[in-house]
């Protein structure tokens, strides 16, 4: 069960911007709440590669369905250090929008697998 290259691309694109986030973070000494964006943020692209090679469609949708539940956490941390002032507005907005698109690509997603699983 292969995932569309879209999805893919984008969540690889945004493990990016995580990584380049978290290595600013520790530069002003923050270092639990970025290990958190790093891990839950990196995760989400992580998980839509195993779905890739998933065993079954239930499996390709469990795989995605982790791989949501990672991005809304990774929605948390976001709000949590703008809120902190970790994040600068501009910032936390460019990040915002892009686990916003991967949130709706994968409720997409999941939604489609279930109605194929179901026919």
């Amino acid at each position: 069960m292969k995932s569309k290259s879209v999805l893919k691309d984008k969540s690889f694109a945004f493990s990016i911007h995580i990584v380049e986030q978290y290595k600013r973070l520790t530069e002003s000494k923050e270092f639990v709440m970025s290990k958190q964006l790093l891990r839950s943020g990196t995760a989400v692209g992580a998980l839509i590669r195993e779905a890739e090679f998933a065993q079954s469609r239930a499996d390709f949708i469990s795989k995605l369905s982790i791989s949501l539940k990672e991005a809304n956490e990774t929605c948390y941390w976001l709000e949590l250090l703008h809120g902190t002032h970790y994040i600068d507005t501009g910032r936390f907005e460019e990040l915002s929008k892009y686990i916003n698109e991967l949130i709706s690509m994968l409720v997409s997603s999941i939604k489609t697998s279930k109605l194929k699983l179901n026919k």
